[in-house]
Protein backbone atom coordinates (compact mmCIF):
# COMPACT_ATOMS: atom_id res chain seq x y z
CA UNK A 1 0.00 0.00 0.00
CA UNK A 2 1.57 3.26 -1.15
CA UNK A 3 0.61 6.90 -0.66
CA UNK A 4 0.16 8.77 -3.89
CA UNK A 5 1.88 11.96 -5.06
CA UNK A 6 3.58 14.29 -2.56
CA UNK A 7 1.85 12.56 0.37
CA UNK A 8 4.46 9.78 0.34
CA UNK A 9 7.32 12.12 1.24
CA UNK A 10 5.27 13.91 3.89
CA UNK A 11 4.24 10.65 5.55
CA UNK A 12 7.82 9.33 5.52
CA UNK A 13 9.04 12.61 7.04
CA UNK A 14 6.37 12.40 9.75
CA UNK A 15 7.28 8.80 10.60
CA UNK A 16 10.97 9.72 10.76
CA UNK A 17 10.09 12.43 13.31
CA UNK A 18 8.07 9.98 15.42
CA UNK A 19 10.94 7.52 15.42
CA UNK A 20 13.72 10.01 16.16
CA UNK A 21 12.02 12.47 18.51
CA UNK A 22 9.37 10.38 20.22
CA UNK A 23 11.12 7.02 20.18
CA UNK A 24 7.98 5.41 18.76
CA UNK A 25 7.97 1.62 18.65
CA UNK A 26 8.01 -0.25 15.34
CA UNK A 27 4.40 -1.36 15.72
CA UNK A 28 3.30 2.21 16.45
CA UNK A 29 5.08 3.48 13.34
CA UNK A 30 3.50 0.72 11.27
CA UNK A 31 0.02 1.61 12.56
CA UNK A 32 0.49 5.32 11.81
CA UNK A 33 1.89 4.53 8.39
CA UNK A 34 -1.02 2.24 7.51
CA UNK A 35 -3.66 4.76 8.64
CA UNK A 36 -2.04 7.65 6.79
CA UNK A 37 -1.38 5.75 3.55
CA UNK A 38 -4.95 4.44 3.45
CA UNK A 39 -6.24 7.97 4.03
CA UNK A 40 -3.97 9.27 1.26
CA UNK A 41 -5.17 6.58 -1.10
CA UNK A 42 -8.81 7.37 -0.33
CA UNK A 43 -8.14 11.06 -1.01
CA UNK A 44 -6.32 10.44 -4.28
CA UNK A 45 -2.97 11.53 -2.89
CA UNK A 46 -4.32 14.76 -1.45
CA UNK A 47 -4.01 14.08 2.27
CA UNK A 48 -1.39 16.76 2.90
CA UNK A 49 -3.56 19.44 1.30
CA UNK A 50 -6.96 18.11 2.40
CA UNK A 51 -9.53 20.62 3.62
CA UNK A 52 -12.15 19.99 6.34
CA UNK A 53 -14.77 18.92 3.77
CA UNK A 54 -12.43 16.27 2.35
CA UNK A 55 -11.68 14.91 5.83
CA UNK A 56 -15.39 14.82 6.66
CA UNK A 57 -16.02 12.75 3.53
CA UNK A 58 -13.15 10.46 4.48
CA UNK A 59 -14.60 9.94 7.96
CA UNK A 60 -18.00 9.09 6.49
CA UNK A 61 -16.39 5.88 5.26
CA UNK A 62 -15.55 4.85 8.82
CA UNK A 63 -19.17 4.32 9.90
CA UNK A 64 -18.85 0.53 10.09
CA UNK A 65 -15.69 0.65 12.22
CA UNK A 66 -15.53 0.35 16.00
CA UNK A 67 -15.22 3.55 18.09
CA UNK A 68 -11.69 2.53 19.10
CA UNK A 69 -10.61 2.14 15.46
CA UNK A 70 -12.18 5.45 14.48
CA UNK A 71 -10.45 7.13 17.42
CA UNK A 72 -7.10 5.69 16.35
CA UNK A 73 -7.49 6.76 12.73
CA UNK A 74 -8.58 10.27 13.71
CA UNK A 75 -5.70 10.55 16.18
CA UNK A 76 -3.21 9.50 13.49
CA UNK A 77 -4.49 12.21 11.14
CA UNK A 78 -4.58 14.88 13.85
CA UNK A 79 -1.00 14.16 14.80
CA UNK A 80 0.03 14.22 11.14
CA UNK A 81 -1.55 17.64 10.57
CA UNK A 82 -0.02 18.92 13.81
CA UNK A 83 3.37 17.89 12.46
CA UNK A 84 2.74 19.69 9.16
CA UNK A 85 1.86 22.87 11.04
CA UNK A 86 4.85 22.60 13.39
CA UNK A 87 7.17 22.20 10.40
CA UNK A 88 5.60 25.12 8.53
CA UNK A 89 4.26 22.89 5.75
CA UNK A 90 0.73 24.24 6.12
CA UNK A 91 -0.79 27.06 8.16
CA UNK A 92 -4.24 25.67 8.96
CA UNK A 93 -5.46 22.58 10.76
CA UNK A 94 -8.42 20.85 9.05
CA UNK A 95 -8.61 18.02 11.59
CA UNK A 96 -11.50 19.57 13.54
CA UNK A 97 -13.68 17.93 10.89
CA UNK A 98 -12.67 14.48 12.12
CA UNK A 99 -14.91 12.60 14.57
CA UNK A 100 -14.11 12.42 18.26
CA UNK A 101 -15.46 9.11 19.61
CA UNK A 102 -16.06 8.95 23.33
CA UNK A 103 -12.61 7.85 24.35
CA UNK A 104 -10.68 9.31 27.23
CA UNK A 105 -7.70 11.40 26.31
CA UNK A 106 -4.51 10.04 27.89
CA UNK A 107 -3.03 12.15 30.65
CA UNK A 108 0.30 13.78 29.85
CA UNK A 109 3.51 12.43 31.29
CA UNK A 110 4.75 14.71 34.04
CA UNK A 111 7.81 15.15 36.22
CA UNK A 112 7.68 16.04 39.89
CA UNK A 113 9.23 19.29 41.11
CA UNK A 114 11.94 17.21 42.80
CA UNK A 115 12.81 15.52 39.51
CA UNK A 116 13.02 18.86 37.72
CA UNK A 117 15.32 20.05 40.52
CA UNK A 118 17.56 17.06 39.77
CA UNK A 119 17.80 18.10 36.13
CA UNK A 120 18.89 21.61 37.09
CA UNK A 121 21.29 20.25 39.73
CA UNK A 122 22.97 18.19 37.02
CA UNK A 123 23.31 21.32 34.87
CA UNK A 124 24.71 23.31 37.81
CA UNK A 125 27.34 20.62 38.39
CA UNK A 126 28.50 21.00 34.78
CA UNK A 127 28.45 24.79 34.95
CA UNK A 128 30.64 24.71 38.05
CA UNK A 129 33.61 23.67 35.93
CA UNK A 130 36.11 26.45 35.27
CA UNK A 131 35.94 27.73 32.66
CA UNK A 132 32.39 26.64 31.83
CA UNK A 133 31.92 24.73 28.58
CA UNK A 134 29.85 26.86 26.13
CA UNK A 135 27.80 23.75 25.30
CA UNK A 136 26.80 23.53 28.97
CA UNK A 137 25.74 27.18 28.82
CA UNK A 138 23.65 26.30 25.78
CA UNK A 139 22.07 23.35 27.60
CA UNK A 140 21.24 25.58 30.56
CA UNK A 141 19.53 28.12 28.31
CA UNK A 142 17.56 25.41 26.50
CA UNK A 143 16.25 23.77 29.68
CA UNK A 144 15.48 27.09 31.39
CA UNK A 145 13.34 28.10 28.40
CA UNK A 146 11.66 24.70 28.07
CA UNK A 147 10.65 24.41 31.70
CA UNK A 148 10.45 28.12 32.56
CA UNK A 149 8.34 29.21 29.57
CA UNK A 150 6.62 26.11 28.23
CA UNK A 151 7.93 26.55 24.70
CA UNK A 152 7.29 23.90 22.08
CA UNK A 153 10.45 22.23 20.78
CA UNK A 154 10.10 23.81 17.33
CA UNK A 155 9.53 27.26 18.83
CA UNK A 156 12.59 26.91 21.03
CA UNK A 157 15.16 25.74 18.50
CA UNK A 158 14.04 28.35 15.94
CA UNK A 159 14.29 31.40 18.23
CA UNK A 160 16.12 34.32 16.58
CA UNK A 161 19.37 35.41 18.23
CA UNK A 162 17.80 38.54 19.69
CA UNK A 163 14.42 37.07 20.65
CA UNK A 164 15.10 37.18 24.40
CA UNK A 165 15.90 40.70 25.61
CA UNK A 166 17.75 41.13 28.93
CA UNK A 167 15.36 43.91 30.01
CA UNK A 168 12.09 42.42 28.75
CA UNK A 169 10.46 39.56 30.72
CA UNK A 170 8.48 38.21 27.79
CA UNK A 171 8.61 37.49 24.07
CA UNK A 172 5.96 37.31 21.36
CA UNK A 173 5.75 34.01 19.49
CA UNK A 174 3.81 32.95 16.44
CA UNK A 175 2.70 29.40 17.09
CA UNK A 176 0.34 26.86 15.54
CA UNK A 177 -2.00 28.26 12.91
CA UNK A 178 -0.14 31.58 12.89
CA UNK A 179 -1.56 32.57 16.28
CA UNK A 180 0.58 34.99 18.29
CA UNK A 181 0.98 34.67 22.04
CA UNK A 182 2.91 36.32 24.84
CA UNK A 183 5.39 34.02 26.58
CA UNK A 184 6.82 34.98 29.99
CA UNK A 185 10.58 34.69 30.37
CA UNK A 186 11.87 34.27 33.93
CA UNK A 187 14.86 36.15 35.31
CA UNK A 188 16.72 32.82 35.49
CA UNK A 189 16.01 32.08 31.84
CA UNK A 190 17.09 35.56 30.69
CA UNK A 191 20.33 35.21 32.65
CA UNK A 192 20.99 31.76 31.17
CA UNK A 193 20.27 33.01 27.65
CA UNK A 194 22.57 36.00 28.20
CA UNK A 195 25.44 33.75 29.31
CA UNK A 196 24.97 31.53 26.25
CA UNK A 197 24.44 34.35 23.75
CA UNK A 198 27.87 35.74 24.57
CA UNK A 199 29.20 32.68 22.72
CA UNK A 200 26.92 33.06 19.69
CA UNK A 201 28.49 35.03 16.80
CA UNK A 202 26.81 38.41 16.34
CA UNK A 203 26.14 37.76 12.65
CA UNK A 204 24.23 34.52 13.36
CA UNK A 205 20.46 34.60 12.79
CA UNK A 206 19.58 31.99 15.41
CA UNK A 207 19.90 31.87 19.19
CA UNK A 208 20.83 28.19 18.95
CA UNK A 209 22.73 27.90 15.66
CA UNK A 210 23.91 24.63 14.19
CA UNK A 211 25.62 24.28 10.84
CA UNK A 212 23.92 26.51 8.29
CA UNK A 213 20.67 26.68 10.29
CA UNK A 214 19.51 26.22 13.83
CA UNK A 215 19.60 23.32 16.27
CA UNK A 216 17.27 20.53 15.17
CA UNK A 217 14.41 19.16 17.22
CA UNK A 218 16.06 15.74 17.04
CA UNK A 219 19.27 17.11 18.58
CA UNK A 220 17.28 18.89 21.30
CA UNK A 221 15.53 15.60 22.05
CA UNK A 222 18.91 13.86 22.37
CA UNK A 223 20.29 16.56 24.69
CA UNK A 224 17.28 16.31 27.01
CA UNK A 225 17.55 12.51 27.14
CA UNK A 226 21.26 12.71 27.96
CA UNK A 227 20.57 15.21 30.74
CA UNK A 228 17.91 12.95 32.23
CA UNK A 229 20.39 10.07 32.35
CA UNK A 230 22.96 12.34 34.00
CA UNK A 231 20.36 13.31 36.63
CA UNK A 232 19.48 9.68 37.35
CA UNK A 233 16.03 9.87 35.77
CA UNK A 234 15.03 7.21 33.21
CA UNK A 235 15.49 8.93 29.82
CA UNK A 236 12.26 7.36 28.53
CA UNK A 237 10.36 9.58 30.98
CA UNK A 238 11.83 12.87 29.79
CA UNK A 239 11.52 14.79 26.53
CA UNK A 240 11.12 18.44 25.50
CA UNK A 241 7.34 17.95 25.47
CA UNK A 242 7.41 16.43 28.97
CA UNK A 243 9.19 19.56 30.22
CA UNK A 244 6.45 21.65 28.60
CA UNK A 245 3.90 19.53 30.46
CA UNK A 246 5.86 20.04 33.69
CA UNK A 247 5.76 23.81 33.14
CA UNK A 248 1.96 23.70 32.85
CA UNK A 249 1.43 21.21 35.65
CA UNK A 250 3.56 23.00 38.21
CA UNK A 251 2.08 26.41 37.36
CA UNK A 252 -1.40 25.02 37.91
CA UNK A 253 -0.31 23.43 41.17
CA UNK A 254 0.89 26.87 42.22
CA UNK A 255 -2.56 28.33 41.66
CA UNK A 256 -2.27 29.64 38.11
CA UNK A 257 -5.46 30.65 36.33
CA UNK A 258 -6.49 28.13 33.67
CA UNK A 259 -7.21 30.85 31.08
CA UNK A 260 -3.78 32.41 31.67
CA UNK A 261 -2.20 28.99 31.27
CA UNK A 262 -4.12 28.47 28.02
CA UNK A 263 -2.70 31.74 26.67
CA UNK A 264 0.86 30.90 27.71
CA UNK A 265 0.71 27.44 26.13
CA UNK A 266 -0.89 28.72 22.94
CA UNK A 267 -3.88 26.36 23.07
CA UNK A 268 -6.71 27.37 20.77
CA UNK A 269 -9.24 25.40 22.82
CA UNK A 270 -9.52 25.61 26.62
CA UNK A 271 -10.43 21.90 26.57
CA UNK A 272 -6.82 21.14 25.62
CA UNK A 273 -5.58 23.01 28.68
CA UNK A 274 -8.12 21.41 30.98
CA UNK A 275 -6.27 18.10 30.77
CA UNK A 276 -3.85 19.57 33.32
CA UNK A 277 -6.56 19.93 35.97
CA UNK A 278 -6.03 16.28 36.89
CA UNK A 279 -2.70 17.07 38.46
CA UNK A 280 -3.71 18.43 41.82
CA UNK A 281 -7.42 18.21 42.54
CA UNK A 282 -6.70 18.38 46.26
CA UNK A 283 -5.02 21.75 45.84
CA UNK A 284 -7.96 23.03 43.77
CA UNK A 285 -10.30 22.11 46.63
CA UNK A 286 -7.99 23.88 49.08
CA UNK A 287 -8.01 27.00 46.88
CA UNK A 288 -11.81 27.06 46.92
CA UNK A 289 -11.94 26.58 50.67
CA UNK A 290 -9.32 29.27 51.30
CA UNK A 291 -10.28 31.93 48.74
CA UNK A 292 -13.98 31.61 48.02
CA UNK A 293 -15.98 34.59 49.41
CA UNK A 294 -18.09 32.19 51.48
CA UNK A 295 -15.10 30.27 52.83
CA UNK A 296 -15.39 31.85 56.26
CA UNK A 297 -19.06 30.78 56.47
CA UNK A 298 -18.35 27.15 55.72
CA UNK A 299 -18.82 24.85 58.72
CA UNK A 300 -15.63 23.45 60.21
CA UNK A 301 -14.73 19.96 59.05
Amino acid sequence: MNAAGPDAALIDRFLDMLSAERGAARNTLAAYGTDLRRASEALGGGLGTADPAALARLADGWDALSPATVARKAASLRRFFGFLIDDGLRADDPSDALPRPGTRRPLPKILSSAEVDRLFAAIDDRLARVPPDPLDLRLSALIELLYGSGLRATELVSLPRGAVHPDRPFLILKGKGGRERLVPISDRARAAVGAWRAHVPADTAWLFPSGKGHLSRIRLYQLVKALAALAGIPPARVSPHVLRHAFATHLLEGGADLRALQAMLGHADIATTEIYTHVDSRRLVELVNARHPLAELLPPS
